[in-house]
């Protein structure tokens, strides 16, 4: 039996990505006994203008580049460049999402390879394509709402650039992510990250302790019978 986790984020958010380390973790730590379902939700959907009327009266994009620099000190295994926001300001993360979103579907048609692959930290090319565009923006600086830089990071990984774009010129990628949004709505999703389990019933948002996670999935694993109520 496995148990299945809806993770939600942004591409753009800081806390999912000094966070990957954690479900980088939990994926090798679990296996097989845990399925993740990678959902995306819009935070920076209107990048630019949601950080310029978040930070309006805390120093806009040069206060929240500080924020994001402070921030990042607590985790050791990352860095970022000086740019963000003050010099490179994405327009919005659900240009990326949508590419994303094509990759995930092309993953499930079993055109890309669903398995984990040697040398990305047991991640699938999906879950490291995801990876490679918050690495882009946060470590170097590029603006990963922009078609070429999306499909510079798709070619390093190999994969079919016009299948891509087939079906984010199709519209079925709009819908996947549309679906992501309904199931945002559906679960009340606060913000990102945020990892939905037991069918909606336990929702861990933030910048949530490994043991925290880890708890959770355990007492789940240990009581799979998902109507009842969980003491976690």
């Amino acid at each position: 039996m496995s148990i299945k986790i809806e993770y939600f984020s942004d591409v753009l958010c800081i806390w999912a990505y000094g966070g990957q380390i954690r479900m980088d973790e939990l994926k090798q730590e679990f296996g097989d006994e845990i399925e993740v379902v990678n959902r995306f939700v819009p935070i920076f959907g209107a990048g630019k203008q949601h950080v310029s009327n978040v930070w309006k009266d805390e120093g806009g994009f040069e206060g929240f580049n500080a924020h994001l620099q402070e921030v990042a000190k607590n985790w050791p295994h990352i860095k970022i460049s000086e740019d963000l926001w003050s010099k490179v300001s994405p327009q919005s993360s659900s240009s990326a999402h949508l590419y994303l979103k094509a990759i995930q579907l092309l993953e499930q048609q079993g055109v890309v390879e669903n398995s984990q692959q040697d040398g990305l930290n047991g991640r699938t090319l999906f879950e490291e394509a995801i990876w490679l565009f918050r690495d882009a923006f946060f470590r170097e600086g590029r603006d990963i709402s922009c078609r070429r830089v999306q499909d510079e990071i798709a070619e390093k990984l190999h994969l079919p650039l016009a299948q891509i774009h087939e079906l984010i010129g199709s519209g079925e990628a709009h819908a996947a992510l549309h679906q992501d949004d309904e199931a945002r709505n559906s679960y009340k999703i606060p913000g990102s990250p945020t990892l939905v389990l037991n069918e909606g019933r336990q929702l861990l948002y933030g910048n949530v302790g490994y043991r925290i996670i880890d708890a959770n999935v355990r007492e789940l694993l240990h009581n799979p019978d998902l109507g009842e109520a969980s003491w976690c």
